[in-house]
């Protein structure tokens, strides 16, 4: 089976663009390439815990309303949230209204100011588990270095935070290139992944 599907422009994309429309302006935009910027990084954290059990596509389609709903994850804002942000946030139709989910991303940006206390930045530490690109891309959903990260997290009080929410936080945040082989985008990321200064 193939794992590239051709793009609007009739060059090869990873096949999982197909499932939605605006996936290949994300996967072309965003996908796979390396990230610095701590908020970004934080973001997509909590986005993927808010993924957990639901469809990318979900996510992706209210990531506006979880922006506005978050303070754009600016983790020092929401690290003060408290109950009476819970409720509001229970009654914003907007985004996933999971009590769980909602009070993971104020716990972990509590975390996150924890890790920048004591490791530098959250790039500086994410990038501690960077991957090498994998020979058979999208065959897996965890990897050694995310089951790392996931219980490194943890161990630190990091909520939602799993081998799978991390692995796909990894693929996206250009930690590891698991564009498909054949896939155009899969050589510009890793050249932007040869040109990455590390943090």
């Amino acid at each position: 089976m193939s794992k590239t599907v051709a793009g609007p422009d009739g060059e090869p994309r990873c096949a999982w663009c197909n499932s939605a429309p605006e996936f290949f302006d994300y996967h072309d935009q965003e996908w796979g390439y390396p990230v610095a910027d701590d908020q970004r990084l934080f973001e997509k954290l909590c986005l993927e815990s808010f993924q957990s059990g639901l469809s990318w596509r979900t996510i992706l389609s209210k990531r506006e309303n979880f922006r506005k709903a978050f303070k754009h994850f600016d983790f020092k804002q929401v690290a003060e949230f408290d109950e009476a942000d819970v409720k509001r946030l229970l009654q914003d139709e907007g985004i996933v209204r999971h009590r769980g989910k909602i009070e993971a991303v104020i716990n972990n940006a509590r975390r996150a100011q924890e890790l920048v206390a004591a490791e530098g930045s959250l790039a500086a530490y994410v990038w501690r588990f960077e991957a090498d690109t994998p020979k058979n891309p999208q065959t897996a959903s965890t990897s050694p270095e995310s089951i790392a990260m996931s219980k490194d997290l943890k161990k630190r009080g990091w909520k939602f935070v799993g081998p799978t929410t991390v692995f796909a936080f990894m693929q996206a945040m250009g930690l590891v290139n698991d564009h498909a082989v054949g896939c155009i985008m899969r050589e510009k990321a890793a050249q932007l992944r040869r040109d990455f200064n590390k943090p």
